[in-house]
C-alpha cells in the first residue's frame, strides 16, 4: 500500500515541479563512469540567464517560463553531480486517515541515503525511530547487496535497454514541460526570504479552456502552484502545489481528489550544494476506483554529510575505501 501511495505522492510532485527536472532521468547515470562508480560529465556550456521582466499585469509569458526551465533544468543537473558525493538521513512520517479526520494508523521510517554506482538508494536503517532487528537488517542488507550486484554485472544489452527507457523518460518530460508552460497563466509575485536567501515567487493557476496536445498531459491543468526560484543561483528552493479538481491517472487507476497537496523545500548546504530540506503531503485518492487512500506525510532530512569514498556492501556492514 505505501508503495502505491508513494508513488502517486512522487506523481503529483512531478506536475508544477518537473520543469527542474526537465531533459534528465529521475537519477541520471547514463553517463561513463569512472572506477569508484561516480559519473564522469563534461562540463555543460553556460545557458544565458533567462529574462523575468514581467508585463504590466505581472504576468510572465510561456516562451519567458521556457527559458526559465531550461536554465533551472541545466542548474539541476549540475547540482545532481555534487548530490552524488553526500549522504544524508530521510524520516518519513505517514498517517492513514479516517473519514472525519482522525488519525487511523502511524508508521514512521527512517533511511540513509546513499550512491551506488551512480544511482541514490534508500537504506532502511529504523522503524518507528528504532534501530531494525538482526533479522530486518539482515533482509535490508541482502535488498542493497542485490542492487549493487545488478548494476555491477549489468550486460551490454540490459545497459542498452537502460539508456533508451531513460531517453524516452526524458522525451517525455521535454513535452510535459512545454505542456506546464503553455496551460497556466505564471505571475510573477515579488521575492520572499527562503532558508536565509532571497527567492523568485512565482504563482501558476491553469489557464481556462486549454486543450493540452499530448494526451499524457491532460492532468496538467488540474493543478495550480507556487514556486520559490532562488535568485542567485536560479534553483527551485521550494514550490506547493495542490489540485484543483479530481484528476483521473490511466483507465481506473486512480483518482486524485480534489485537496491533494505536496510542498517541498530545498536547502543549500556547505554553500555549493541544494539538497532536500522538507517534504510535506496530503494526499486523498482512490486506486482502481476500490480502495481509497487518504493520507497525511512529512519527510524530513538531516545528518548531510560529503565524502570521497568509493563503497561496497558485504555481508551487514557497509565497508568504504578512501580514494
Amino acid at each position: 500500500m505505501r508503495s502505491r501511495v508513494l508513488a502517486c505522492v512522487l506523481f503529483l510532485f512531478a506536475t508544477l515541479g518537473a520543469f527542474a527536472q526537465e531533459g534528465s532521468a529521475p537519477f541520471p547515470d547514463s553517463q561513463s563512469q569512472n572506477g569508484a562508480g561516480q559519473a564522469s560529465e563534461p562540463t555543460p556550456d553556460p545557458i544565458p540567464q533567462p529574462d523575468l521582466t514581467p508585463d504590466k499585469d505581472g504576468r510572465l509569458s510561456p516562451e519567458q517560463m521556457r527559458d526559465l526551465t531550461r536554465v533551472v533544468a541545466q542548474n539541476f543537473r549540475d547540482n545532481y553531480k555534487k548530490q552524488r558525493n553526500y549522504t544524508y538521513i530521510e524520516r518519513d512520517l505517514e498517517k492513514q486517515m479516517g473519514g472525519e479526520g482522525q488519525v487511523k494508523s502511524t508508521e514512521i521510517k527512517t533511511y540513509e541515503i546513499v550512491d551506488i554506482y551512480g544511482e541514490q538508494v534508500r537504506r532502511l536503517i529504523e522503524k518507528d525511530d528504532k534501530p531494525l532487528d538482526a533479522k530486518e537488517a539482515a533482509k535490508e542488507e541482502e535488498r542493497i547487496q542485490k542492487i549493487i550486484d545488478k548494476r555491477k554485472n549489468e550486460s551490454e544489452d540490459d545497459r542498452r535497454k537502460r539508456l533508451e527507457k531513460e531517453a524516452k523518460q526524458r522525451e517525455e518530460g521535454r513535452k510535459f514541460v512545454s505542456e506546464v508552460a503553455d496551460s497556466h497563466d505564471f505571475k510573477l509575485i515579488g521575492t520572499e526570504l527562503i532558508g536565509g536567501r532571497e527567492a523568485w515567487v512565482i504563482d501558476g493557476d491553469p489557464r481556462p479552456g486549454y486543450e493540452p496536445q499530448d494526451k499524457g498531459s491532460k492532468f496538467v491543468s488540474k493543478f495550480r502552484g507556487r514556486l520559490w526560484i532562488d535568485k542567485e543561483e536560479l534553483q527551485l528552493s521550494k514550490m506547493d502545489i495542490e489540485a484543483v479538481d479530481t484528476v483521473s491517472v490511466g483507465w481506473f487507476l486512480a483518482r486524485i481528489h480534489k485537496g491533494t497537496r505536496v510542498t517541498y523545500e530545498q536547502l543549500r548546504v556547505n554553500d555549493e550544494i541544494w539538497l532536500p530540506g522538507h517534504l510535506t503531503y496530503k494526499f486523498d485518492a482512490r486506486v482502481a476506483l476500490l480502495k481509497g487512500f487518504n493520507v497525511d506525510g512529512e519527510q524530513t532530512y538531516r545528518d548531510y554529510k560529503k565524502f570521497r569514498t568509493s563503497s561496497k556492501i558485504v555481508g551487514v556492514g557497509e565497508v568504504k575505501e578512501q580514494n
